[in-house]
């Protein structure tokens, strides 16, 4: 063992946990203090630990270290949570009249009564000025905020009790805030003739339908295709985030048999199954029981989200993966998540209207991304819960779960989706109207060599796409016998020439 890491000792957050014994998910930054040195830091697939020096050290009450947690670990909802329901009331209490005005003292009596639906024996202050609950330059913030007098706070959270996300203004996020998406799409859009953009519509649309499908390993049926294309087309001229609309659209994307007038009644989780009666289990919803609330608190959310000056990005990440992540019906969850996205984007006219934009396709090109994106949530959760299953594969999931799903760190998932969208904007939109402008190219080179009906122009692109730009031939003696040698070595040519790139 490092002799330097016994001699540290823990503080903020890491402190608390361990003198409470707090099971928690854990924090992205974890802190100690050690005796000799300067400050230092390790970062480790986005965990940093931090170690202070000496001066830092707050003291041994519970009331210091959460100060020293707010100032330098962040505001962790879950963590605190968990700690005010546990710690008694006495330490809280004397923390905050020893510091009755203070605005980490202010801050911690605002979120105990928050977190707790309980009111502290204190008095309303009478003076000061107004301090925000989450300082807008470390956090996404629901700006401007709403006055809560009794601390003389501005609740300018993403949500309410049932819940609240949490997203921090990390370097990357700040640095996609500052691209124009919205301008960067148009100017895409833009390079292409009007009737191109017209005519990729409908590839869109079908991409990421088949996309989004696929990601899940489905093979949909065309009536379960054309329902989830439609559902899309209906993405930016409506409000889905409600739940009769919901169901509607999980009635609307699965099998009829699994059609749900409500949300989920029993215990759902994502597994893989190894062998007879074995599962590996990736993923555990929360309880049937917590849903309501929990899902109340999403919709809720995402109204405060929508008159507040949070991007664009960061409230579709935070309700689209807050819905996958509270999975509330048996089947369609992860489409509906896929779908919240477009939804939420069209509706803060971050895409251009009238515009396909499948980010399924640039999810399903980076599965490592995606999944990473889903992990980063789903791991730490999963070393958390309890869990029996039975022979039927039925679980049961033991103990109080739900606060684990309330209050969400979701800036891993901002970062993603910014990731996603700009890969969706760059790449799968270039590339489709790309492949029409080249299949426009190719056809009128063709038509002007032969004269042929559309669909065997079609079909002979097709057939040269598949054998890089050459039809074989056994395709020729199928479909192509009438063309002579030289007719059919122009054809490729025109196809191989429509396809190069610049």
């Amino acid at each position: 063992m490092n002799p330097e890491a016994v001699q540290n000792r823990l503080a903020g957050y890491a402190f608390l946990i361990e003198k409470y014994r707090l099971n928690v998910m854990p924090n992205w930054h974890a802190s100690s203090v050690s005796p000799t040195g300067t400050l230092r830091s390790t970062i480790q697939e986005g965990q940093v630990e931090s170690v202070y020096p000496s001066s830092y050290w707050p003291g041994d009450s519970a009331g210091n270290h959460l100060e020293f947690a707010l100032k330098y670990d962040g505001v962790n909802l879950g963590i605190l949570s968990v700690l005010f329901e546990t710690i008694s009331e006495d330490e809280i209490l004397g923390y905050i009249n020893s510091k009755p005005t203070g605005k980490y003292a202010r801050r911690i009596w605002f979120l105990f009564e928050f977190l707790t639906g309980k009111n502290l024996p204190l008095p309303n202050l009478t003076r000061g000025n107004y301090i925000e609950a989450l300082e807008p330059e470390r956090y996404y913030t629901a700006a401007p905020g709403r006055r809560i007098q009794r601390q003389r706070v501005l609740d300018n959270l993403l949500g309410g009790r049932s819940f609240c996300p949490v997203i921090r203004r990390t370097d990357k996020l700040l640095a996609m805030e500052k691209i124009d998406l919205r301008k960067r799409c148009e100017e895409v859009v833009t390079a292409y003739p009007p009737e191109l953009l017209r005519r990729a519509l409908s590839y869109l649309y079908s991409k990421e339908t088949r996309s989004s499908f696929e990601i899940e390993h489905i093979n949909p049926s065309a009536s379960r295709t054309e329902k989830f294309i439609g559902l899309l087309e209906m993405a930016e001229h409506k409000d889905f985030c409600d739940k009769p609309l919901l169901i509607d659209v999980q009635n609307r994307i699965v099998d009829s048999r699994f059609c749900d007038s409500d949300y989920r009644k029993s215990q759902n989780y994502v597994g893989q199954a190894l062998s007879f009666q074995k599962q590996r289990v990736h993923f555990v919803g929360p309880k049937p029981a917590d849903l309501p609330d929990l899902m109340e608190g999403l919709l809720l959310s995402h109204q405060m989200m929508k008159e507040s000056t949070a991007p664009a990005v960061v409230h579709a990440a935070a309700i689209s993966y807050g819905f996958v992540f509270l999975h509330p019906f048996e089947d369609g969850n992860g489409r509906i998540h896929r779908f919240l996205i477009h939804n939420i984007l069209s509706r803060r006219g971050l895409i251009p209207k009238g515009l396909m934009f499948p980010v399924s396709a640039a999810m399903l090109k980076n599965p490592a991304l995606y999944d990473h994106s889903l992990e980063a949530f789903s791991r730490p959760l999963l070393s958390l819960i309890e869990y029996t299953l039975n022979d039927l594969g039925l679980m049961t999931v033991q103990g109080e779960t739900g606060h684990w799903y309330r209050y969400i760190d979701m800036t891993a998932q901002a970062e993603a989706l910014y990731d996603f969208v700009s890969l969706t904007i760059e790449n799968e939109l270039v590339e489709e109207l790309d492949f029409l402008a080249s299949y426009d190219k190719a056809r009128q080179a063709i038509q002007a060599i032969v004269d042929m009906p559309d669909r065997l122009i079609d079909l002979f692109i097709q057939l040269c796409l598949q054998n890089n730009g050459r039809l074989s031939a056994r395709k020729q003696a199928a479909h192509f016998d009438f063309l002579t040698d030289d007719e059919l070595t122009r054809m490729e040519n025109a196809v191989q020439s429509g396809y190069e790139k610049d």
